[in-house]
Parts: structure tokens; C-alpha cells; sequence
């Protein structure tokens, strides 16, 4: 999208929530944006499943066609080197991306550039309507160089919570302008005194050549607070375009209740008036905000609206739709269930190795149900930084094997009931990493709680489109 055309975009009424690890990939924001809405991409382990996607056989060629419009010189045909022709054999495991260190290698970097950039551009073929991106805050390492690939492919908006993303507005002038980006990087416990930060300059990029001039995309700032919404009005390193409200009964990771909570008898975070957004406070911001979780029916955009807000932002709807990237079966299984009321959407404070509650979807044909999970972490999007003995930087997850994380000065107390989310949710969008013997990671499955009431949406049909919730949704509305 051009400057012109980017000045006078108006703001959409609906967001397609951005679902990870490729639920919401790029035939899913396409379908959205083509209906004039926000299709949003998710730029969670975009690089990984970029590469699974590859050994799978690239079915109908889109990313290899994507890449080849891909700027950088010589990091497509890298890629490429993942690619299978005729697809895995049955039994063979995926050949694995190293994980990221502090100091990010140029070919890591470039390949997760480039798995924005292909998914980017593959959501805004064939219309002219903006598309977003979403990336948690919380895994910091690749997102500077994620950002920097979807921009190249003309990305218009970045949505970013799970955490405070006070950095990425800045970040985002920066790179728009050519020049070098920077993001502290959190470092669990340091007292050290010794400041760490993730870079990225578009001139090492381009190999010291003038880095193209690119448009700056639009940023919405996920929040559970108009406290934060608030503070990062003020206090962020550049400008915050809207903010995405996101209450408890949202999908993914939801932020934990304010102050001590206690659990109801189902063992979920009980949430209170404290963890209430004050609308009134975000209408005196003056900023578009939308209102996400729970917000998936067309009386509560009817009721957001009231409220002054711009829109909803939606995912369960979405993420069990014909364009959605779930696997296919599951997805089926999932809405028969949902349609005669044998699903559940557990909160659980255990399962991510964030800490952070998560949102479980539970049904009787779950095939994860009975399987015993591997502790592992060989994706490691979620570690987390810390400083070793030595002063150097380490990583360590609460899903690997418990010795290991407490051989890094973890606390063993911290690996109850953690499950590896990475592979998990590759599991859950069909491209399950094999273990020893044959058997397959076993996918999760997360949604909201608008999920529990889906058969009012189905009205007896058992699959529907992307564009069925738009028009759902809309109504009336228009």
C-alpha cells in the first residue's frame, strides 16, 4: 500500500485475531481482508513453520512463489535447501532451525526476515486492503528482524502484547528510516547492572547499499488495562496508533488477575472488578481501541461500538473457519463437538512456560487425550534469558527436561504442568514433529470462551467460511 492510499485508510471494524503458531496464517488474513476487515497473519515461529511447510512440499508452491520477490539476495535458495519435492517420508523428522541465541547469526536472522516477508505477501495478493501482524512481546529475540521482513513485504498494521511493548513503536521508526533498531533484552533475575540489548540495522542488512525508504505500519498495543493502555500513550518510544483491549476470556495467553486471586473449583484464576477496563478512561486517550475476548457475537460489536469503541477484534470464530490454518480433521472435530455442547475452554495457569494462564480447548475426541507428553525444548521461542555463573548470557525453559532447568539455576517448582506450547500448537496446524519411534507430538488446541457457544453461530451447519463470520458479525452493521 502506497502513502496516499495509507493516509486516508480508514480503521476496520473487525480485526481477525492473530492466532498462533499458524493459525492464523496467510489464506486466513487474505479471506478477511479481501472482505475489507483486518486479516492478520501471526508472526509466532513464522521461521520454523516456514520450514516445515518446505519439507512438506510446499503444496501449490505459494511460499517458493512469495520468495522469489524476497529483496535480499541469495536467502531464498538457502531456504530452499529445505525443500522436499515429494514431501517427508512417514517416520522422518523435520530437520530443525538452530535456536536463537543472544547474538543473532545473519543467516538465522535472514531466513526469519524472509518467513515474514512470505507470509506477508502471500495475505495481500490479489486485492488492496491492509493486513496486520501479530507477535507477542515475550519473544523477543526474532522480533526484530520478524518486523523488519514483514515490513519489506508492506505489512500495514503490528499488533503486539504478552508483555509491555513499549520499545516497538520506536523500533518501528527506526526501521521505516533505515536505520538501527533497538530492544533491551530481558534477562530473568540479573542484578548485574549490565544492560543487554537485541539489534537489527538495515544497513548490515543490505550489506552496507542504502536500505529501501518503507512505509511505517500502523501499531496496536494489545492491553488488559487501561493502566497500561495509559502508560504507553504516554511513556512509549513512539507513536501507539489503538489499542486492542483483550479481557480473560480471550484465546492464547491471558494476562494473570491483578493482585492475589484465588481459583475457582475448576482450578482456574478467578478474575475481578480490578481486572475491569475502564472504557471511559480509553475514550479520554482519543486513540481507535477495539475490544477483544468474548467478543465474537454480533450484539457485543453492537455493544463495543456503543461504548466508543472502533471495533472487536475476534479469533475462535476464525480460527475454526474452512480458511483458517488449524488441521483439517481437528478442526472438524473440534465444531461437531462445539455444535452438540461437549466442548470446554479450560484456563490454565500451568501449562505455558511463561507463567502466564492459558486457554485450553477440551473435548472428548481430543487426540492428545491419554498421550503422555515429552518434556522438551528444541523450538525455543519461549526461553527465557538469564545470566549464568560466568556473566554470559543462557536460556532456559520451564518446559524442558526438569534436571535440565535446574541445572541452569531454574526452579524445579516452575516445570509443574508445563507442557511445550512450541510444538504443541506446530502439532495443532498439522505439521507434528516426529519422536522416538514414530510417534507424533500431539497437538493443543486453544480458543476463547466464545468457543463454548459456537453452535448459535453454526445454526446446524457443520464448516463455514471466513467470510460467513464477517457477515455474521456485521449484520446489519454494514
Amino acid at each position: 500500500m502506497n502513502e496516499a492510499a495509507a493516509a486516508t485508510m480508514t480503521w476496520p471494524r473487525i480485526i481477525q485475531g492473530g492466532m498462533g503458531i499458524g493459525v492464523s496464517g496467510w489464506p486466513l488474513a487474505r479471506a478477511v481482508s479481501q472482505r475489507g476487515q483486518l486479516g492478520v497473519v501471526s508472526g509466532t515461529g513464522i521461521d520454523s513453520l516456514m520450514v516445515r511447510r518446505l519439507q512438506d512440499g510446499d503444496i501449490g508452491g505459494h511460499l517458493r512463489r512469495a520468495m522469489q520477490r524476497f529483496p535480499l539476495p541469495g536467502v531464498a535458495a538457502a531456504a530452499r535447501d529445505f525443500f522436499l519435492p515429494d514431501g517427508r517420508a512417514t517416520g522422518v523428522p523435520y530437520k530443525l532451525l538452530p535456536m536463537y541465541s543472544h547474538v543473532v547469526r545473519r543467516a538465522r536472522e535472514r531466513l526469519a526476515m524472509l518467513a515474514a516477508f512470505v507470509e506477508v505477501r502471500l495475505a495481500k495478493e490479489g486485492h488492496e486492503h491492509p493486513v496486520g501482524m501479530n507477535l507477542l512481546t515475550k519473544i523477543q529475540i526474532p522480533n526484530l528482524a520478524t518486523l523488519y521482513g514483514a515490513m519489506l513485504a508492506g505489512v500495514d498494521y503490528i499488533l503486539m502484547g504478552a508483555g509491555i511493548p513499549r520499545e516497538i513503536p520506536g523500533a518501528l521508526d527506526a526501521l521505516s528510516e533505515g536505520r538501527e533498531a533497538r530492544l533491551h533484552l530481558e534477562v530473568e533475575g540479573d542484578d548485574s547492572g549490565i544492560v543487554e540489548h537485541l539489534r537489527l540495522d538495515p544497513v548490515e542488512v543490505f550489506e552496507n547499499a542504502k536500505p529501501p525508504a518503507l512505509a511505517r505500519p500502523r501499531f496496536l498495543a494489545i492491553v488488559s488495562s487501561h493502566s497500561l493502555a495509559s502508560a504507553l500513550a504516554r511513556k512509549a518510544s513512539g507513536r501507539v496508533d489503538g489499542f486492542v483491549i483483550e479481557g480473560p476470556t480471550a484465546g492464547g495467553h491471558n494476562a494473570p488477575p491483578r493482585g492475589e486471586a484465588p481459583l475457582n473449583d475448576r482450578g482456574e484464576p478467578v478474575y475481578g472488578e480490578r481486572d475491569a477496563v475502564d472504557l471511559a478512561k480509553m475514550r479520554e486517550l482519543g486513540v481507535p481501541f477495539w475490544i477483544a475476548g468474548g467478543a465474537g457475537r454480533p450484539e457485543r460489536l453492537r455493544a463495543a461500538l456503543a461504548e466508543g469503541a472502533t471495533g472487536v477484534q475476534v479469533g475462535g470464530l476464525f480460527a475454526c473457519c474452512d480458511e483458517s490454518g488449524l488441521d483439517p480433521a481437528l478442526r472438524r472435530s473440534v465444531v461437531e463437538h462445539a455444535a452438540r455442547g461437549e466442548l470446554d475452554v479450560f484456563t490454565d495457569t500451568l501449562a505455558s512456560p511463561t507463567g502466564y494462564p492459558f486457554k485450553v480447548v477440551r473435548w472428548p475426541a481430543d487426540p492428545a487425550l491419554g498421550v503422555e507428553r515429552e518434556r522438551i525444548c528444541d523450538l525455543g521461542y519461549l526461553r527465557s534469558a538469564y545470566r549464568t555463573p560466568s556473566g554470559s548470557i543462557g536460556f532456559r525453559c520451564a518446559s524442558e527436561p526438569e534436571a535440565t532447568f535446574v541445572a541452569k539455576g531454574g526452579d524445579p517448582d516452575e516445570t509443574v504442568g508445563r507442557r511445550c506450547l512450541c510444538n504443541s500448537l506446530m502439532a495443532t496446524v498439522g505439521h507434528a514433529q516426529v519422536r522416538a519411534g514414530g510417534a507424533l507430538e500431539p497437538p493443543l488446541v486453544t480458543g476463547g470462551d466464545d468457543l463454548m457457544h459456537l453452535a448459535d453461530f453454526l445454526g446446524g451447519r457443520n464448516r463455514y467460511s471466513a467470510g460467513d463470520v464477517i457477515d455474521w458479525l456485521l449484520g446489519a452493521q454494514g
